[in-house]
């Protein structure tokens, strides 16, 4: 065997050692509940800054609420997480209203890619999208407001430098319809971010 056959045959094992080092630290979220990430999530929040009267708080996205530096969880609406595409470590900014509304705005979002992926059920009726050798879960609002069902092609959204639990969807390609690709796309814009939480249409 030449030197280039042992190259690419030890190529071919690192690659295959990290995608099985990848599934195994999946399951391993999963077993955990989806929370190996929080301490990550909570040591960015606590340096970020909490209003004197407490109705301005900034924290972190962790896939469904908001980490707030003292790590307390504020609830994030699925609509505005959806339309948003939040996904994990996305920095918020919560203002706390006099009315007692909570109104969220983007202000820190991490960088992103994309990947194409195949839209599941688990035994527990939970959604998953299985991209590129792992699952990611997905909010079942987006999954409503495009109509999605198993077996579709769902493009998804996650962070691009870190490993996640959760993923936004962006757009639906229809099982019916995937010899023409055409794609159920998202009517929001780049501007969803800035939107105020109670001026989202429901899903």
């Amino acid at each position: 065997m030449t030197n280039l056959n042992n190259l690419a045959l030890i190529a071919q094992m690192i690659d295959s050692a990290e995608k099985n080092i990848q599934s195994a630290k999946q399951l391993l979220r999963e077993a955990m509940g989806g929370k190996m990430d929080n301490s990550e999530i909570l040591k960015k929040a606590q340096v970020l800054n909490v209003s004197e009267g407490g109705n301005v708080i900034e924290g972190v996205f962790d896939g469904q609420n908001m980490v707030g530096p003292d790590g307390k969880q504020y609830p994030v609406p699925a609509n505005y997480a959806s339309k948003s595409k939040l996904v994990e470590g996305d920095v918020l900014k919560l203002t706390i209203a006099e009315d007692g509304s909570f109104i969220y705005k983007q202000i820190g979002p991490v960088e992103r890619k994309k990947m194409l992926g195949t839209l599941s059920a688990d035994d527990k009726g939970d959604y998953r999208v299985v991209a590129e050798g792992r699952t990611y879960r997905v909010l079942l609002a987006s999954l409503t407001y495009f109509k999605a069902d198993q077996g579709d092609q769902v493009t998804i959204v996650a962070p691009k430098d870190k490993d996640s639990v959760w993923a936004a969807v962006e757009n639906v390609i229809k099982k019916e319809n995937m010899g023409d690709h055409t794609a159920v796309e998202s009517n929001s814009s780049s501007d969803d971010s800035d939107a105020d939480s109670e001026e989202l249409e429901e899903i």
